[in-house]
């Protein structure tokens, strides 16, 4: 793994090395092409696979089969002549394709024939009341400390929400020999039914035997309790309890931990800061990018694929890396694209890892109650903002998220949006009587990432440059 680029204009310069950006950066590079790959994690894998080559849980069983698929992948990639830089942070990409990176505390500008952003995947938010507690944490979160340092929960642990990641990460916990005291399972019951037409394609799938088993083999040693309709956490400083309502019977237990789950949407605001048109999918409940078959994006040279072009898991982001990275490489080196899987053999293959899926998005859409908060509720954790200050602002005149930065600065703290954006769209939308697509986002612009000023002074000048602020 290389420390610093080595060069300053790349054929492919592929962002993000989970399972699209491992797949897209090995493919690119087989087929010949000067390709650089940056991850801003202290190794390969993102969040699937991660610290797949420093994980201390060596018992193959214990994380399951679906996450070693990411050593293969690892190995492939370092086999290629493509090159790796680890802990490097993408803040700027615009519509030239140049790319503004810091690495090792200083920043430097690479200029790129194709970009393909593999930013993956985030929790999305699940404002409850008690949320910001201490004590309460995303199941995403929960799984990257089990990943990287094998640490799982000895206290009285809860598990609420829904989707395959809040089982998967059920299972892992318990082959560890962790604690879960509940899982609440927040599905709502007229999802199952609106599923329905889209079983067949799913039980013919990969995901359902893997998922009934897994499932089966939590159940049989946690009590889960379905259908709940209310949701919070409670505590003086720290969390203390869990309180719920389900078959309309509210109960209350004491708990150490709250992991929080309620699936994952694309991590937009690096392609939105670079112009990328978004549309709202109203399946998924988020942003997505407009793209074409191949993944290329309304930005002329940059492609997307994985989850950060629309949730579809990891085996169809390796697919999708694919058929972006060949994309490129018929663009730029029609001749070398022989040497690599045909399309129509990759779309078949696409085709494949995302059957199940219509039925998956439409079980576990998330119930508005989880999504759109009320009253005292902070969305904005950055910057302490409650569903009650956001439509304070609505009522005198905020007509979307933009303006709402003016009046309460939501989406201005370190996350940028990341964890209320979806929030606060949905509330505007739903407060204006609007759809969210009317409603819009925030406008991104780099830094995307925060950067220190160190790091911007640390940028390479030209004598130009410099003559440019220094007076005569």
């Amino acid at each position: 793994m290389t420390v610093a680029p080595r060069r300053e204009d790349y054929d492919v310069v592929v962002i993000g090395a989970g399972p699209a950006g491992l797949a897209a950066a090995a493919t690119s590079a087989e087929a010949g092409l000067s390709t650089l790959l940056l991850d801003e994690n202290i190794g390969p894998g993102g969040q699937v696979f991660r610290a797949i080559s420093s994980t201390p849980v060596t018992e193959r069983d214990q994380l399951g089969a679906d996450y070693w698929v990411g050593a293969d992948l690892v190995q492939t990639l370092r086999a290629s002549n493509a090159e790796v830089i680890q802990r490097a942070t993408v803040w700027s990409l615009d519509r030239n394709l140049e790319i503004a990176v810091s690495i090792g505390g200083a920043s430097a500008f690479i200029k790129a024939k194709r970009v393909i952003l593999a930013t993956g995947a985030l929790e999305r938010p699940f404002p409850i009341p008690g949320w910001t507690l201490p004590g309460v944490m995303t199941a995403g979160a929960a799984q990257t400390m089990l990943k990287s340092s094998a640490m799982v929960p000895d206290g009285r642990t809860v598990i609420a929400g829904q989707g395959p990641l809040l089982w998967l990460l059920a299972a892992q916990i318990l082959r560890l020999g962790g604690r879960i005291d509940r899982i609440l399972d927040t599905t709502e019951r007229g999802n199952y039914f609106a599923a329905l037409p889209h079983a067949f394609a799913f039980l013919t799938s990969p995901y359902f035997a893997k998922g009934l088993s897994m499932m089966r083999e939590v159940k049989a040693k946690v009590q889960v309790v379905s259908g709940l309709t209310e949701l919070a956490a409670a505590g003086d400083g720290q969390l203390a309890s869990v309180s719920y309502v389900a078959g309309g019977k509210r109960e209350t237990i004491p708990a150490d931990l709250l992991l929080l789950h309620q699936g994952v949407v694309p991590n937009v605001n690096l392609a939105m800061a670079a112009g990328i048109e978004h549309r709202w999918d109203d399946l998924q409940l988020c942003w997505s990018p407009v793209l074409d078959a191949s993944g290329n994006s309304s930005v002329a040279g940059i492609a997307i694929a994985g989850d950060g072009a629309g949730i579809g898991g990891a085996n169809a982001a390796v697919v999708r890396g694919r058929i972006a990275a060949r994309a490129a490489v018929e663009a730029l080196a029609p001749a070398s694209a022989a040497k690599l899987p045909a399309t129509a053999t990759l779309r078949a293959e696409l085709a494949k890892a995302e059957r199940g899926r219509l039925f998956l998005d439409t079980l576990f859409r998330p119930a508005p109650q989880f999504r759109i908060p009320s009253d005292d509720t902070i969305v904005c954790r950055c910057e302490e903002v409650t569903a009650k200050d956001v439509l304070d602002s609505v009522a005198i005149g905020a007509t979307g998220p933009n303006q709402l930065k003016a009046y309460r600065r939501t989406g201005m703290g370190p996350c940028q949006g990341r964890l209320c954006g979806l929030t606060v769209t949905e509330l505007m939308a739903q407060a204006r009587g609007k759809s969210p697509q009317e409603i819009g986002y925030y406008r991104l612009r780099a830094p995307v990432k925060p950067i220190t000023l160190a790091e911007l002074a640390a940028v390479p000048k030209s004598e130009a440059d410099v003559k440019a602020v220094v007076r005569g």
